[in-house]
């Protein structure tokens, strides 16, 4: 299993040369469906060489398979390296959205190319096209209130029903726009946040708790997460697990004092484990329910800034355009 940063590229192959108009970076690890995934351009960790790296990957792999048209590629960098994932000859779901933020009208070329064309007859140029001012950040919409008894946590197989754009210079500002944008409710007059993350997680969590605890939110957990934290000193009141008495975790719940759910699921996704009930109790209540850790940082960021809708600037569309 390698865990790294997932990155994704669509580019249009003329049969002799590539155009990249973007390489856009998942903020969830790799394990979490593409589809599902928060994704952000320009990217933001990624350094000069392997951007390099990535552009001549997609060429080497464009030409040797002869595609003419689009093809979709997402790599994974672990250890510095970059690694491919699969390959698909075809448009992907992420294609209009690159479209929107870099002005290319990628499906316009790439069916220019399937009839004969070339890319040196347009002006967008080849290779990498360079990034804009501004972030954008598609974030997945999820239909779970309308879907019974299917698990809200995010994992290889696809779940969202569609997607959102945020768009803003700060990358923050994009990833909260997007995020209000795609139906999350912040609940800003809660100061309670419940923890209860897998095992493997706990010590990740820490951090993230510390920061909640002085933002001034009142943390709860199961015994075991409530263990960790307050080992490592960020106070967490222990809440009982379903099934342990009247006052438990899914009457906390119910109770209107959430503002979200931290919940990194175990191996079992099970409807009758307690990890898949306390998600659906989430959907049931309108909470922000968190089932990784990276959108959980970037939500907890969002937190921390204390700005609102009002706060944000509107970005047009139209202002993004440029040419190479």
């Amino acid at each position: 299993y390698m865990v790294g940063r997932e990155i994704e590229v669509d580019a249009i192959c003329d049969g002799e040369d590539i155009l990249i108009p973007g390489i856009i970076e998942h903020l969830e690890r790799a394990g979490v469906h593409s589809g599902d995934s928060i994704s952000i351009y320009p990217t933001v960790t990624l350094d000069k060489r392997l951007k390099n790296d990535i552009v001549e990957y997609t060429k080497r792999l464009a030409l040797e398979l002869q595609i003419v048209g689009t093809v979709n590629i997402q790599y994974v960098i672990h250890n510095d390296r970059v690694y491919v994932i699969e390959v698909n000859p075809r448009s992907s779901r992420t294609v209009p959205y690159i479209s929107k933020v870099t002005g290319i009208p990628i499906i316009e070329l790439a069916t220019h190319m399937v009839m004969g064309s070339k890319l040196s007859e347009f002006d967008y140029g080849t290779g990498l096209f360079p990034d804009g001012d501004y972030y954008s950040v598609k974030v997945p919409v999820f239909s779970f209130d309308k879907l019974h008894d299917v698990d809200a946590s995010l994992g290889p197989e696809m779940k969202s029903t569609g997607e959102v754009l945020g768009i803003s210079k700060d990358l923050n500002d994009a990833i909260f726009k997007g995020l209000l944008a795609s139906g999350m409710v912040m609940h800003k007059d809660r100061k309670n946040i419940l923890l209860t993350v897998r095992h493997t997680d706990q010590v990740e969590m820490v951090p993230l708790a510390e920061k909640l605890e002085k933002l001034g939110y009142n943390l709860y957990g199961t015994a075991k997460t409530a263990a960790t934290m307050n080992h490592h000193g960020v106070a967490t009141n222990v809440v009982r697990k379903i099934g342990e008495g009247e006052r438990n975790v899914l009457t906390l719940m119910e109770s209107d004092t959430l503002c979200a759910v931290i919940n990194t699921p175990t191996k079992g996704r099970k409807p009758e484990r307690d990890g898949f009930k306390i998600r659906r109790k989430a959907v049931e209540t309108t909470l922000p329910c968190l089932t990784s850790l990276d959108t959980a940082k970037a939500f907890v960021e969002c937190l921390s800034r204390g700005v609102s809708i009002e706060d944000m600037e509107a970005v047009e569309l139209n202002k993004l355009k440029r040419n190479k």
